[in-house]
C-alpha cells in the first residue's frame, strides 16, 4: 500500500485483486451438517475444474476429503441441483455429477459403491437429491428426477433399498406432482411429510404439505394428508420436532415467511415468533435451512430483516426470541445440535465461511473460509476493500426498490479533482432470488479499480416480505429495468457516480435484465449478459422442467401472450440496442441454450454494434472452471474499457 497515493482517472487503478488470485484462492462452500462429533460440508473447487466434495472437519481444524476423485457430489435434480449428499453414523450417500448415481462410502473405504443402476444410454439418468436415511429400514428416501425415458422427466419420492446396492433406482412412494422436495421422517421413523406443487408454480408461489403413515416396510399406509400450504401459499423447510409429536414448518400466510408449529394430535396451529422479517428462502435448490432444533425446548434460527440476515434463538416455551450478535449479515444451511450451531455465513468484509457457535455465549469459531486471501502475508486486502451501504431509493408506482452500494475504494489512488466513477450495476439471478451481504472478492475487483458497483434487489427480489416479491407478477422486464435504471440515476444524481459511463451486468435472469435495459432504454452505456436471455419466447419453448411454467407467472401463459413475449425480448427489438455488448455461454446449459445468445450476438453483428462472445465448453448454466470464471472477469473489464470507459488499464 502506497504511503504516497497516484492521482489517475476512477476506472484505471492498479489492483492487486487480481482475477488469477481470486480464482486461486477462493472455493465455494454450501450444505454444512453435523455427523455425531464430526462436522461436514460442501466445497465446490474451480481449481479441480468445479469438482465438489464433501469434507469432514472437526472443531480443531483437520478436515478430511470424502470424495474421492474423479467423484463430484452434485446433482441436476431440477438443473439447479442442491441437497446432492447426506451423512449418517461416518457413512457418506451422494450422488455422482458423471453418471448421476446413487452412491455410498464409508470412513474406511476406498472407492465408492454405487446404489442405483447406472443409466441406460447417455442422458437417460435417474437424478437424485434431497435424501435423508431411513436407519430403521436400511433405506435412502428422497427425491428421484426419472430421465429414463424420452420426454418430461418425472418426479416423485422414492425409497432405495441400502442392502441391494445397485440393483433398483428405488420404490416410489409419492407421485402424481410435478415437483417434490424436503422428506422429513419422524424421529420413531412412523410418518413422513414432504413438499409438494405443480405448473404453473414454482415453490415460492405456492406448495403443499403432506403427511403420511409409514407401514413396518416402509410403505405409505392409506392417504397422504394435506396438513398446510396450497396453490398461494409458499411453505418451506417442514422438520419435526424431537419427540415426533409437532410438525414445524416455514410459511408466508402472513405475508412474510415465519415459523408456524402444527400439533398432530389435535390439529392445532400455532405461529412461533411472527414478525415482519423473512424465515423462509427460495428454494432454487435442495437441501435449504434456516432454522434447526438445539434441544427439545428451543430453536436456532435465521432469517432476513430489511435485507440483510439476522441470527436468533426461540425459546419454544414461552416463544421469546433472542438475537445473537455477530458479525455475519447473510446465513445459509443452518443446524444445530445442543449446544452449538453450524451454518454458512459471510458479511460484506467477511467471507463465506463455515462456522461453529456455541448457543449458550454467543461465541463463534471459523472452520472454514472460501478464500484465505484476507490472511496473506504479502498484500494486505483488507485495505483494498470497500464498506457496503444499504440504500433505499424511490422507483416507479410511488415504490421503493433496495440495493447495496458499493464505492470505489484503492489506497493506492486518489482521482483527479471532479472525476466520478464509473458505476458497474448488478442485476442478480432468479429473478425471485437476492442480492447476496457475504464478501464478494468479484465486486472488489471493480471497486478496487476505481469502479463503483450498485447491486440491486429490485421489486421481485426475496427479503422483503412477499408483497415485495409478487411485485413482479406479468411485470418481468419491466419492474427489474425500472428498478436497475432508477437505483443508477438516484447514485448519479447525488454525485456519487458519472451519469456518462454507467454498465450493466447480470448472469441468467438477470442478463436478461440487463439486455431489456439496454435494448429498450439508453442509459447505460454497455453492459455484459452472463448466460442471460435474449428471446423468452424460445425461453418459454425450450427451457426445463422446473422452469417450464414460471413465465406463466413473470411474463404471462404462452403462448396465448406470444405478442406480449416478443415485445419484452430483446432479440426482437436488437435493431433498437445500439451499445456494446459482451456475451459468456456454456455449451452445455439446459437452462438457456446457446443459440439464443448466438442469436442475439449475430443480430448485433450484422448492425455492427461492438460486441463479444465467449462461449466455454463443458459449462452449464454458470460457471464453475476456475480458468474461465478468470477469463470472463478479466474479458468484461477489458470489454468496457475499451467501449465505454475509454480508460487505459494496468492488470
Amino acid at each position: 500500500m502506497s504511503t504516497n497515493p497516484k492521482t489517475a482517472p476512477y476506472g484505471s487503478w492498479k489492483s492487486p485483486i487480481t482475477s488469477d488470485l481470486i480464482v486461486s484462492q477462493s472455493i465455494g462452500l454450501s450444505d454444512a451438517r453435523f455427523d455425531g462429533d464430526s462436522i461436514c460440508w460442501l466445497e465446490a473447487r474451480p481449481q479441480e475444474q468445479g469438482r465438489n466434495v464433501v469434507v469432514r472437519g472437526t472443531p480443531d481444524g483437520d478436515a478430511t476429503d470424502m470424495v474421492p476423485p474423479p467423484f463430484s457430489a452434485r446433482t441436476r435434480v431440477h438443473e439447479y441441483g442442491g441437497g446432492a449428499w447426506s451423512v449418517a453414523r461416518r457413512v457418506l450417500y451422494f450422488s455422482n455429477f458423471a453418471d448421476g448415481r446413487l452412491h455410498r462410502i464409508g470412513a474406511d473405504d476406498r472407492e465408492p459403491t454405487p446404489l442405483t443402476p447406472a443409466p441406460a444410454a447417455p442422458g437417460r439418468q435417474w437424478r437424485f437429491a434431497d435424501g435423508t436415511i431411513d436407519q430403521k429400514r436400511q433405506h435412502w428416501i428422497g427425491v428421484r428426477e426419472d430421465h429414463a425415458a424420452p420426454g418430461q422427466p418425472v418426479n416423485a419420492i422414492v425409497a432405495v433399498d441400502l442392502t441391494q446396492p445397485g440393483a433398483a433406482p428405488g420404490e416410489i412412494l409419492a407421485a402424481g406432482h410435478d415437483f417434490f422436495a424436503s422428506p422429513r421422517l419422524s424421529p420413531d421413523g412412523r410418518r413422513l411429510a414432504w413438499l409438494a406443487w405443480d405448473h404453473p408454480n414454482m415453490p415460492w408461489n405456492g406448495t403443499t404439505l403432506f403427511v403420511a403413515e409409514l407401514s413396518d416396510d416402509g410403505a405409505i399406509v392409506g392417504t397422504p394428508r394435506v396438513v398446510a400450504g396450497g396453490p398461494a401459499e409458499s411453505i418451506f423447510q417442514p422438520e419435526w420436532s424431537p419427540d415426533g409429536g409437532e410438525l414445524y414448518f416455514v410459511s408466508d400466510r402472513s405475508g412474510w415467511w415465519n415459523l408456524y408449529c402444527l400439533t398432530l394430535a389435535s390439529g392445532e396451529m400455532r405461529s412461533i415468533a411472527p414478525m415482519a422479517a423473512e424465515f423462509g428462502q427460495p428454494q432454487w435448490v435442495f437441501g435449504m435451512s434456516t432454522y434447526a432444533f438445539a434441544g427439545s425446548n428451543r430453536i436456532v434460527c435465521s432469517f432476513v430483516e430489511a435485507g440483510l440476515g439476522r441470527l436468533a434463538v426461540i425459546d419454544l416455551a414461552t416463544g421469546a426470541l433472542r438475537r445473537l450478535e455477530t458479525p455475519f449479515t447473510q446465513f445459509t444451511s443452518l443446524r444445530a445440535n445442543s449446544d452449538q450451531a453450524l451454518f454458512i455465513a459471510g458479511a460484506p468484509s467477511h467471507p463465506s465461511s463455515v462456522v461453529l457457535l456455541d448457543i449458550g455465549s454467543g461465541d463463534h469459531r471459523i472452520l472454514k473460509r472460501s478464500t484465505d486471501i484476507l490472511d496473506r502475508p504479502d498484500i494486505n486486502i483488507a485495505t483494498y476493500l470497500t464498506a457496503v451501504e444499504p440504500i433505499t431509493f424511490p422507483t416507479t408506482g410511488e415504490s421503493a426498490a433496495y440495493a447495496l452500494f458499493y464505492p470505489p475504494r484503492n489506497p493506492d489512488y486518489v482521482a483527479p479533482d471532479g472525476d466520478k466513477p464509473p458505476l458497474l450495476v448488478r442485476c442478480h439471478g432468479g429473478p425471485t432470488s437476492a442480492a447476496s451481504a457475504s464478501l464478494n472478492l468479484g465486486i472488489q475487483y471493480w471497486t478496487s479499480r476505481g469502479i463503483a458497483v450498485l447491486d440491486v434487489n429490485y421489486r421481485g427480489s426475496t427479503g422483503f416480505g412477499r408483497a415485495y416479491r409478487d411485485a413482479l407478477e406479468r411485470n418481468w422486464g419491466v419492474a427489474d429495468v425500472e428498478d436497475c435504471i432508477n437505483g443508477a440515476k438516484f447514485l448519479a444524481k447525488r454525485g456519487l457516480v458519472d451519469k456518462n459511463r454507467m454498465v450493466i451486468t447480470g448472469g441468467s435472469a438477470g442478463g436478461y435484465t440487463t439486455l431489456a435495459a439496454l435494448a429498450f432504454h439508453d442509459v447505460f452505456r454497455g453492459g455484459a449478459s452472463y448466460y442471460g436471455v435474449s428471446d423468452i419466447t424460445a425461453l418459454a419453448r425450450d427451457t426445463h422442467k422446473f422452469e417450464s411454467r414460471y413465465l406463466d407467472w413473470l411474463i404471462g401463459p404462452y403462448p396465448q401472450e406470444e405478442a406480449l413475449y416478443r415485445e419484452r425480448s430483446p432479440l426482437y427489438h436488437a435493431d433498437r440496442l445500439s451499445r456494446p455488448v459482451i456475451f459468456f455461454q456454456g455449451d452445455e446449459d439446459a437452462v438457456v441454450p446457446p443459440n439464443q445468445t448466438e442469436a442475439m450476438v449475430e443480430a448485433l453483428r450484422r448492425r455492427g454494434i461492438p460486441v463479444g462472445y465467449l462461449l466455454f465448453a463443458g459449462e452449464q448454466h454458470g460457471f464453475r472452471k476456475a480458468t474461465n470464471i478468470q477469463r470472463a472477469l478479466d474479458a468484461e473489464l477489458c470489454f468496457y474499457a475499451v467501449e465505454v470507459f475509454k480508460v487505459g488499464l494496468v492488470f
